[in-house]
């Protein structure tokens, strides 16, 4: 039987990065953790007061907000997500050269605190547009769980492969901000998907932030059916993302961290 120190290693050193990551991402600033709910709650305000003095109701639902937040929040959880993991290698580089860390070891680390972060925004910022404004949801677990689930696996597949280009191409991060600024508006997060005219649909339908957009609103809108969602294909980039990602990073990553 293993030692014990050998067995729980890498929850150890998982935990440990965690913790360092807690500390420099968040710990430090004055309101702390305040800062990630507050960004997010003044995004939807701002597209509230501005769409609702445009048009008299949202493409879904009674409330400006409500429809919003489910566009912008997995929108942003993604982002966050995919940038964080992006930047492991990078963020971790001086404990990368112990044995006993590994690149994977900073991933983890950085993904889980995003996850989990992100997770706890959405459930607070939810959470105040329902007691705030009078809005009769039906929230739908399973459906929107699973829109959860393709916006972390997404933001970690897309993630992973950004950490080993970053490494290989020290201009990548700047190019992909430059190729991804769009994405705001191509995501489905301020109109519906059905309402968009062919051919432009298809192409759009590519996206796969359009379907966890959409997928979200699924399980947030009784009435939303998104017929056109689909988690596999989300899923299937995702893994194939961070599979490319790890099989690469495994293979260069000590050229990486001692270039």
């Amino acid at each position: 039987m293993p030692p014990p120190n050998r067995r729980f290693r890498t929850a150890r050193t998982i935990l440990a990065l965690l913790l360092r990551e807690m500390e420099t991402t968040h710990g430090r600033a004055r309101f702390g953790y305040l800062w990630a709910v507050g960004e997010p709650v003044a995004g939807i305000l701002l597209l509230t007061v501005i769409f609702s003095i445009a048009f008299t109701a949202p493409p879904v639902g009674t409330s400006f907000a409500f429809f919003y937040a489910s566009g912008y929040l997995p929108f942003s959880a993604y982002l966050e997500i995919s940038q964080r993991v992006a930047a492991s290698v990078r963020f971790s580089r001086p404990l990368l050269a112990y044995p006993g860390v590994t690149f994977l070891d900073a991933i983890c680390a950085r993904f889980l605190l995003a996850a989990v972060t992100q997770l706890a925004v959405f459930a607070t910022v939810i959470g105040l547009i329902l007691a705030v404004f009078p809005v009769d949801a039906i929230l739908r677990w399973e459906a929107l769980g699973l829109g959860l689930l393709m916006a972390g696996m997404l933001g970690l597949g897309v993630g992973t492969l950004n950490c080993l280009l970053c490494e290989m191409f020290p201009s990548w991060e700047r190019i992909w901000a430059i190729l991804t600024r769009p994405l705001f508006l191509l995501s489905a997060i301020l109109f519906q998907f059905e309402t968009v005219p062919e051919p432009w649909r298809d192409w759009l339908w590519l996206n796969p932030l359009v379907h966890v957009v959409g997928q979200v609103r699924i399980g947030l809108f009784a009435t939303y059916d998104g017929a056109y969602v689909s988690p596999g294909y989300v899923l299937a980039l995702s893994a194939l993302a961070l599979a490319a990602g790890l099989l690469f990073l495994g293979r260069w990553h000590r050229e990486f961290v001692h270039g």
